[in-house]
């Protein structure tokens, strides 16, 4: 049952088939592989591949989202207490049948998550409760680091989901988890090491920027420093796969065709459901970069109508 325990922008539940198609085409002889990851965000694909391939001995997680790299620091090592603490707040939520009533309760508690001043696993339970609650289960900070996403709709929004947290609990005791600059995370690898990033997306346009997840700007000059990170990990000898939107798709923008001119550049289907003008929703295809051969059969088999 291991899976998020958070809503996230940009989550890659829906694509972990493709993605998984995408693995090098020997990847499952790969022995005691460490497992990298170093924008964590929702933890899809972690998740995805601690249940499914054995041969991951070890993993390493990073994000500079401080808040984020706390709830699964907490999840790993006070499941009980975290549940505990969301059962109760989740009973006082679903108590209120105002609607007004719930966003003054939802204000309160965004207020008190933001004195940045609870203990780990308040704030934890907290993060998650504005995660349930929140408009389209958005994390997005102003420029002093403050989560400003307003009030969502929901009847009765699930707050505490003991299976998935006892289960994530158990596949993360043999999960390193860092805080900070991604750069940090070579220094973790090893032998038979895949990393695998899924940075803030670069925005297809001016008005499509849902990458506010720390006060830092995650702009193209981050996306270039991003991919020279990339070239450090291929030098170094390790594999590596890299998902972002895909300008080119969208408005013919090459920025990332030149970017990553010297990988394999792979595109896979994406439904995006966070805009507010449900017409420009829908899908769309995202970049996969990687350094290896993948199986030659897979575009045949998961996109049939994608010209790879």
């Amino acid at each position: 049952m291991a899976k998020p325990f958070i809503k996230w922008v940009g989550g890659k539940s829906q694509l972990i088939p493709q993605l998984e198609a995408l693995l090098p085409s020997n990847f499952t002889s790969w022995q005691n592989v460490t497992y990298i990851e170093p924008f964590i965000g929702g933890g899809a694909m972690l998740f995805y591949m601690l249940k499914t391939h054995s041969n991951i001995t070890r993993a390493v997680i990073n994000d500079i989202n401080a808040d984020l790299t706390t709830c699964y620091l907490t999840v790993r090592d006070h499941p009980n207490e975290l549940i505990k603490l969301l059962k109760q707040i989740q009973m006082q939520y679903h108590a209120l049948l105002d609607e007004d009533a719930r966003r003054d309760y939802y204000m309160a508690m965004r207020d008190r998550f933001n004195t940045n001043s609870l203990d780990s696993i308040e704030n934890t339970c907290l993060f998650i409760f504005l995660n349930r609650t929140c408009f389209n289960g958005l994390y997005r900070v102003n420029r002093k680091g403050l989560f400003n996403v307003p009030f969502g709709r929901y009847d009765n929004p699930m707050i505490c989901d003991t299976e998935t947290i006892l289960s994530d609990s158990l596949l993360l005791q043999n999960v390193e988890i860092l805080t900070g600059d991604f750069r940090q995370t070579i220094n973790y690898a090893q032998t038979s090491s895949l990393f695998y990033f899924d940075p803030p997306y670069r925005p297809l346009s001016d008005t499509s920027s849902f990458n506010d997840y720390s006060k830092e700007a995650f702009d193209d000059a981050a996306q270039i420093r991003l991919k020279e990170f990339c070239d450090e990990v291929n030098a170094a000898g390790h594999s590596f796969m890299l998902s972002n939107s895909d300008p080119k798709g969208k408005n013919g923008d090459t920025f990332f065709d030149d970017l990553y001119s010297e990988y394999i550049i792979d595109r896979v289907w994406a439904s995006r459901n966070v805009n507010a003008n449900a017409s420009k929703r829908g899908k769309l295809t995202e970049i996969l970069v990687h350094n290896y051969v993948v199986h030659p059969t897979f575009s045949e088999d998961l996109f049939p109508d994608l010209n790879i």
